[in-house]
């Protein structure tokens, strides 16, 4: 690997270890030629998942336009980051083992696994990004939503 200081090609490594779920190595390199000592890592490189839109238009998965979507659903809500970051790898992780044959998936599949995930999360945060990604058109599809939900913590 090419050191960052010198452009000299010629490394050793000084120590290398995995990430807790193995996806990621990280190794310590240090240049033959200065002496600097780098970082690098390594992962696998997994073909892209291709989402079928409902329009049947196709398009890369981004897990970035989902996070866009949970970001605006929460905002204002004392939700804290991590937990984002947590249901944000659920729905990435679900979306790839939906995936995990046929490299292919659709949008509703991706938007019902992050109305589950935000559902755990927080009832309003839920209701939001329902009342957009359902696209909810009158004060009655909110009513309708809210109640279901209140039967569901009630039964639960």
């Amino acid at each position: 690997m090419k050191c960052p200081r010198c452009s000299h090609e010629q490394d050793k490594v000084l120590e290398s270890r995995q990430n807790r779920d193995s996806t990621t190595i990280r190794r310590r390199r240090e240049c033959l030629n200065c002496g600097y000592r780098f970082t690098s890592y390594e992962k696998i490189e997994e073909k892209p998942i291709i989402v079928i839109k409902k329009n049947g238009s196709q398009q890369p998965f981004d897990i970035k336009k989902v996070e866009r979507g949970i970001l605006t659903c929460t905002d204002k809500l004392k939700i804290n980051h991590e937990d984002i970051e947590k249901i944000l790898q659920r729905i990435e992780d679900n979306v790839r083992e939906i995936a995990r044959n046929k490299k292919v998936v659709k949008s509703t599949e991706i938007g019902e696994e992050t109305l589950k995930q935000l559902y755990t999360l927080s009832p309003v945060a839920y209701v939001r990004f329902a009342s957009v990604y359902r696209a909810f058109d009158d004060l009655d599809m909110f009513i309708e939503e809210i109640e279901h939900i209140a039967n569901q913590v009630k039964n639960s």
